[in-house]
């Protein structure tokens, strides 16, 4: 079973910025699709950015777009989250994902591992 741990969440002002890792134990993440999700207590899991095995396609949510960089270190067994100009809307927790597909959709559904999650608050 491939498991996934997040870190870098936490409190920042609006206007900052956080970087969100997620690392893979026992596992190589590789040969997966990987993406970046969030949610809010009442609503439904949002896919904020997802990258293809190669690391040349990529997508992002239209309200992250311009502000959030998702990157690969395949040598680390790391997927990135960069993320810049934060919005108390952007609070939320932020979970990480692995898909078997080389470019996954970027929907919950297209993933098929997850992390726990980390918690990222944007508040003055």
């Amino acid at each position: 079973q491939l498991q996934l741990v997040e870190s870098g969440g936490g409190l920042v002002q609006p206007g900052g910025s956080l970087r969100l890792s997620c690392a893979a134990s026992e596992f190589t993440l590789q040969y997966y699709g990987l993406g970046w999700f969030r949610q809010v207590p009442g609503k439904e899991r949002e896919g904020v950015a997802c990258i293809s095995v190669s690391g040349r396609s990529t997508y992002y949510a239209d309200s992250v777009k311009g502000r959030f960089t998702i990157s690969r270190d395949n040598a680390e067994n790391t997927v990135y989250l960069q993320m810049n100009s934060l919005k108390p809307e952007d609070t939320a927790n932020y979970y990480c994902a692995a898909s078997f597909s080389e470019e996954p959709v970027c929907r919950s559904g297209g993933m098929d591992f997850w992390g726990k999650g980390t918690l990222v608050t944007v508040s003055s």
